[in-house]
């Protein structure tokens, strides 16, 4: 298959999910976004707590092999059986001779899903049930989940009706939620009543005393633990947890970013095989526990007729905690927070943004680990770093960090062609022959700007060709509904130069400072620039534009997994910086994504001396200026407001780095009304939606814009892409904030 056929099929997928689970998907995931934001906000130690969680698990991987041997000295002291499971072969297999053909029922279980338990249980016979809501639906459309929480958010309460009267055939139609509702309760309970074994996950396992943490919505994992004889708990190694008291954060912390609730319907602690007797449903009048056992000596002995079989599954994960980029993978609790707050995912769902069981952000490690870098690049590049789950993540993990080293290998896995070694000495990047070419485009954007600004205005003429687009569609990928960057022959450095240097004397100003030329800047939105340093002058600041600035960050080729490539950058951009910092000069950046880049990824591409100093040293445009207005700078030179409305849209990276709030003061200190986004991300992600195979996608992802802002005269955007799209979405241009607030050009 070609690329462009390739690409056309991924756009057909995209489309089709668009159309049929889109709806549901949207309306779920941004509900559980919602909420995750009310509650936490009601947390003065979130925080804290998040940080508290991630000590903990980075303790508990550390020390795995220790905690589990612990674990099973806790199980097998109460009679219980641990088994630890070398992939899924092994674990199936000892599961299968514990049910040995028998009814079982199951809760929800991403580790069983990623097993493929249930066929293999159902290979010899036996008649398997999931008990949780979303699960059952699914088992029964014999579809896959389409999130790691909800498995069924992309369906509709239509559907399920139209799927329970098709299945059932019931005296009268099921219509409401309500009646869906109880008409699975009422089913499910039969097949509780006459199950052999109960499956279930664990949330998290406790190696100090073998306790399990259930955390669930419905109660039925309690029904599956209990009601049946023998009770095997399936998990991943990476759920084990050195004590009971490590629980708490985590107790705090899951509901909340997964859903919104303050804390789940049911928080189950067992430590199993638990004291009471299996429920027999044959003899109503039976105690269903023991009345000597339930309370006082003896109450927490485990039940003679009860028996527990603990599977800890490696498949892989053991080699994962050996591998630098992804071990903090394994720190992952579940939530799916990461899903929720993703741009991309609220539209399509996990269907297209997952792999053989997980699905969001937090899968590309996952399936890497698990399953291989082939499964892993199905989905890989619906990761558009934006971040906006790493505020999200009630671990800290870097998900984007794990997305971009996936995405390098995955890069890097590649076959060579036959004209491979062509490619060395010609591309002036870091980066094998084999690499995808439209990758090698956008992650050289630099040297792609620096021609097209050399060239102006041919370069923007020829490139506005119908067969040149056509070219570029077919052969490159980049959608032909996309207006492409039109490059001024006249460079920001170039036009300081030409302008004298700096306007404000060395005795006079309040701070020295260096615009930052990001490429973006330099070479196409020149005007913006050109606000920046005006803005700055009229508060006094001493501003350089120096050609020795004008280095590009390594955030392009980041995008394109081009690590090696982004560490080539970054040192350049670090020795071209470092020299204005210590000679006292601020470094002021227009673009969001380029000061992410200092302050996030560049500890992971330079030694943390280095990182550290660039970080400091570098300032977002409008969180300068607020801080010169807060420092007592007349802001009597700036373009005023005076009442005027105007809609503006963070970049998601500014937010981030929690510096909107910045933006939107300067406004409203200057008088403008200022109506804040309500989306997260624009869908435009860079070179994202530039690319024909996710433009639908990336317009979808957008389309909240059109409801907010769609009568709006005026709208305002920090990053580079929210400019574009707000432009393609809403048919006018959007100024930068600094162009809204910078003094007359003269």
């Amino acid at each position: 298959m070609s690329k462009s056929d390739s690409r056309a099929e991924t756009a057909a997928r995209i489309r089709h999910l668009l159309d049929t689970e889109g709806d549901a998907v949207a309306e779920n995931t941004r509900g559980f976004n919602r909420g995750r934001y009310e509650s936490t906000g009601e947390l003065g130690d979130y925080e804290s707590l998040k940080s508290e969680a991630r000590a903990i698990k980075e303790d508990a991987i550390e020390r795995l092999p220790e905690l589990i041997d612990d674990l099973r000295e806790s199980v097998e002291a109460r009679g219980g059986h641990l088994y630890v499971a070398d992939d899924a072969a092994d674990a199936n297999e000892y599961v299968r001779e514990v049910v040995d053909g028998g009814n079982v029922v199951k809760s929800k279980s991403m580790t069983t899903e990623e097993l493929d338990l249930n066929e293999a249980l159902e290979a010899d016979g036996a008649r398997v049930t999931e008990t949780d809501l979303g699960e059952w639906v699914i088992q029964l459309a014999e579809e896959d989940p389409s999130h790691i929480i909800g498995p069924a958010i992309h369906k509709s309460r239509e559907g399920i009706a139209e799927l329970f009267n098709e299945r059932f055939d019931p005296e009268e139609p099921l219509e409401t939620a309500e009646e869906l509702t109880a008409f699975a309760r009422e089913k499910l309970l039969e097949d509780v009543r006459e199950a052999d074994v109960g499956v279930t996950g664990a949330n998290f396992l406790t190696a100090d005393s073998g306790t399990m943490a259930l955390v669930t919505s419905e109660g039925n994992a309690r029904k599956t633990a209990v009601v049946p004889d023998t009770h095997v708990a399936v998990s991943g190694v990476e759920k084990v947890i050195p004590t009971i008291e490590d629980l708490a954060p985590f107790v705090e912390l899951i509901a909340r970013s997964g859903t919104g609730q303050d804390i789940t319907s049911y928080v189950s602690l067992f430590t199993p095989p638990v004291a009471s007797p299996p429920v027999d449903f044959s003899d109503p009048d039976s105690a269903v526990a023991d009345p000597g056992r339930v309370a006082g000596d003896g109450a927490t002995e485990p039940h003679p007729d009860r028996e527990f079989h603990l599977v800890l599954v490696d498949n892989g994960r053991l080699d994962m905690r050996e591998d630098d980029d992804l071990r903090e993978t394994l720190y992952c609790i579940r939530c799916g927070a990461c899903s929720n707050s993703c741009g991309n995912f609220q539209s399509v769902g996990g269907h297209a943004f997952g792999g053989e069981t997980y699905s969001g952000g937090i899968a590309t490690g996952w399936e890497a680990g698990i399953e291989g870098l082939d499964t892993a690049a199905e989905f890989n590049d619906l990761c558009t770093g934006c971040s906006r789950c790493v505020p999200a993540c009630p671990v800290e993990i870097d998900i984007p960090w794990i997305n971009t080293v996936v995405r390098d290998r995955i890069n890097r896995s590649g076959d060579p062609g036959d004209l491979d070694f062509l490619v060395d000495g010609l591309t002036p990047d870091e980066e094998p022959a084999g690499l995808d070419p439209t990758k090698r485009l956008f992650g050289n954007f630099e040297t792609l700007a620096r021609l097209g600004s050399a060239t102006a205005p041919l370069s923007n003429w020829g490139a506005g060709l119908g067969p040149v687009r056509a070219a570029m569609d077919r052969w490159l990928g980049i959608a032909p509904e996309r207006d492409l960057p039109t490059f001024e022959r006249e460079t920001l450095v170039d036009w300081f130069a030409a302008r004298g240097g700096p306007r404000v004397s060395e005795s006079m100003a309040r701070r020295e400072a260096v615009v930052y030329p990001d490429v973006y800047t330099n070479h196409v939105a020149v005007d913006r620039g050109r606000a920046a340093v005006r803005t700055l002058e009229a508060l006094g600041v001493r501003v350089r534009v120096p050609e020795s600035a004008a280095a590009a960050s390594g955030r392009a080729p980041l995008s394109q997994g081009m690590v090696e490539t982004a560490r080539e950058k970054a040192e350049r951009c670090r020795d071209a910086l470092l020299p204005e910092i210590d000679a006292g000069r601020d470094v002021v950046v227009i673009e969001p994504s380029d000061l992410a880049a200092f302050e996030r990824e560049y500890e992971r591409l330079l030694p943390a001396d280095d990182a550290e100093r660039v970080a400091d040293g570098c300032y977002e445009v409008l969180e300068y200026v607020f801080g010169l207005l807060e420092n007592g700078a007349d802001p009597g030179g700036l373009a005023a407001g005076d009442g005027e409305p105007v809609a503006y849209h963070a970049h998601c990276q500014q937010r981030t780095l929690d510096l909107e709030a910045h933006t939107v003061a300067v406004l409203e200190r200057l008088g403008y009304e200022v109506t804040t986004s309500e989306t997260e991300c624009c869908g435009m992600a860079g070179s994202f939606g530039y690319k024909s195979q996710y433009y639908e996608l990336s317009m979808d992802v957008g389309e909240p814009l059109v409801e907010q802002f769609g009568d709006a005269d005026r709208v305002l955007a920090s990053g580079t892409s929210c400019g574009e799209q707000l432009d393609a979405l809403l048919g006018s241009p959007a100024e930068h904030p600094i162009e809204a607030i910078a003094p007359a050009d003269g």
